[in-house]
């Protein structure tokens, strides 16, 4: 096995996460088999519980964890599917040690971060380095390992630790790091910095971890100057410093990495020679090339609580970038904060005025989507959002939320019953729309939940959705959900005309939501922007 080692330096928020999934994409196109591992040094032992605001997005898997965003652009890129084991956090090392100290497979001895927790971390890379994701048999040929965090955080040391003692382990000609830094620009003096790129190189040897290629963050190009002295003041050639420059999204970073050869040097590093003429998928091409194409514009309002959280909502942006680049047309994506229109603002203002706080960004869109959320503010802004496309025939997608806060303006609006809502929000509503599932029974319900790839059945092939599926029988979508659309009201909604078209195996859950008369009107309970790929993007995102 072959290991490539992303670590990130001087500050974080550099991109590690792109950098490790865009060498992935080169060494694929050079022939090999390429696997990941995540590295999170949380004490948490998932991301399931995290905040937006802190983490960015949790990306669900199909076995049901709670992941890294990370493992998202991993998936993505790579048209893989990864399982909770290749991500690693601290909390589930921890516990890995702490269950086996308890059985007594330690045999007496004294547990300690040296030698039990670092081999922990040695044997879970090793194990799960040799796991297939791409469906295929057979292990592998390179496991990219990043590490989160940032070179000097303390959570890191034992990992790290870990990583020089695995470097050293490792065959001759097998491990390779990559070190994902930052070479700033002072703007008084004009001139590229080399100070915190070699004093994170310094910290990294410190710990007996030597970098073999440096990939430079910064908002231009190195210059020759600046790449001669990293590489003299941190003993890398400079074929080995590869300049990692803004640009205008992050499917443009394998290119750069093509252009400087970064492959090469890689792969030179680990001992083996390409397989085939190297070329990026048409998929990587596509996306390329719709940049620099004048595609008419489409406008999609996203109306979610946390849109002022850059990364929140990055499977969405990822997925609607995928159906703007099939659909060639230029997308433009108008963030609409749902908590600027909560509950305390919807009892003061009236129905006119609220639409003329959303009107600016949504008179405008060419489609409304409402993603998934949780907590109880914003939610009336997204209520609204449903009814304004509703009555004004603009097109609507609603996930997971976004569904539910569709079945309440409905039974508020079309229905009538004014006081309609989610228990999750309203626990005394005299028309409970949605209900905790049943199978949710702890008193800490965060830690319980509908969660992981489940199969929606079709009730019908007359609807939208089963035709952009394919008209096929059932999906295979991501789910992450506690509460559902009440079953005791599914008739009287269905009354008032909207039909729920996908329910799951019992039938009794539903899944799908749709309004037969409006132009574009579908909700669904599961997470379709998980598994959408460039080059094959989400059917729902598409439209029709």
């Amino acid at each position: 096995m072959k290991y490539v080692v992303v670590t990130g330096g001087v500050v974080s928020g550099l991109g590690n996460g792109v950098a490790a999934s865009s060498i992935a994409v080169v060494l694929k196109a050079c022939g090999f088999r390429v696997t990941f591992i995540k590295i999170d040094p949380y004490l948490n032992t998932d991301a399931g519980t995290m905040s937006p605001d802190e983490h960015g997005e949790v990306f669900v898997l199909d076995d049901g964890s709670k992941v890294d965003m990370d493992l998202g652009n991993y998936e993505r890129f790579l048209d893989v599917e990864l399982t909770g084991d290749n991500n690693i956090t601290t909390g589930k090392i921890y516990k890995y040690v702490i269950d086996k100290e308890r059985r007594g497979d330690y045999l007496g001895k004294t547990v300690q971060v040296v030698p039990h927790i670092t081999d922990a971390i040695q044997e879970w890379i090793e194990r799960i380095a040799m796991m297939p994701v791409d469906g295929r048999e057979g292990p592998p040929d390179v496991c990219i390992v990043e590490l989160g965090g940032t070179i000097g955080d303390i959570e890191l040391t034992p990992f790290i630790e870990a990583l020089s003692q695995f470097s050293y382990r490792a065959e001759e000609n097998s491990f390779c790091l990559v070190h994902v830094s930052l070479v700033p620009v002072i703007d008084i003096v004009g001139e590229q910095k080399t100070k915190p790129t070699q004093s994170s190189v310094q910290s990294l040897r410190e710990h007996g971890l030597t970098p073999n290629l440096l990939a430079c963050r910064s908002a231009a190009p190195l210059n020759k100057t600046v790449k001669d002295k990293l590489s003299q003041f941190c003993h890398i050639p400079v074929d080995c410093i590869v300049s990692l420059s803004n640009v205008p999204n992050i499917w443009h970073v394998p290119s750069l990495l093509i252009d400087q050869k970064a492959h090469e040097a890689i792969l030179g590093i680990i001992g083996l020679a390409r397989l085939v003429v190297l070329i990026l998928s048409i998929c990587f091409i596509s996306f390329l090339s719709s940049h620099e194409n004048k595609f008419m514009q489409v406008r999609i309002a996203v109306v979610g609580k946390d849109t002022n959280v850059s990364n929140a909502y990055h499977s969405i942006l990822e997925a609607l970038l995928h159906a703007s680049v099939a659909c060639q047309r230029r997308l433009v994506v108008d963030w609409v904060p749902a908590s600027d229109l909560d509950e305390e603002t919807a009892n003061q203002v009236s129905r006119v005025l609220l639409y003329s706080l959303l009107s600016p960004s949504l008179k405008g869109a060419d489609g409304v989507l409402v993603p998934g959320g949780f907590s109880r503010g914003g939610v009336e802004g997204e209520i609204f959002a449903a009814k304004y496309a509703r009555e004004n025939n603009v097109p609507y997608l609603g996930i997971c939320l976004g569904m539910q806060v569709a079945v309440i303006e409905f039974a508020r609006s079309v229905l009538g019953l004014k006081d309609a809502n989610s228990t999750e929000f309203d626990g005394g509503t005299r028309y409970p729309c949605l209900i905790q599932m049943p199978e949710v029974t702890s008193e800490d319900s965060t830690m319980q939940m509908c969660v992981g790839s489940r199969r929606t059945f079709f009730r019908t092939m007359e609807c939208k959705s089963a035709k952009l599926y394919g008209n096929i029988k059932y999906v295979d979508e991501r789910h992450r959900h506690r509460y559902e659309v009440n079953p005791e009201m599914v008739g009287e909604l269905e009354s008032g005309g909207a039909r729920f078209v996908g329910t799951d195996e019992t039938g009794d859950r539903m899944e799908i939501l749709e309004l037969p008369w409006h132009r574009y009107f579908v909700g669904v309970q599961f997470h379709p922007e998980f598994k959408s790929r460039p080059g094959k993007p989400s059917p729902l995102f598409t439209g029709g």
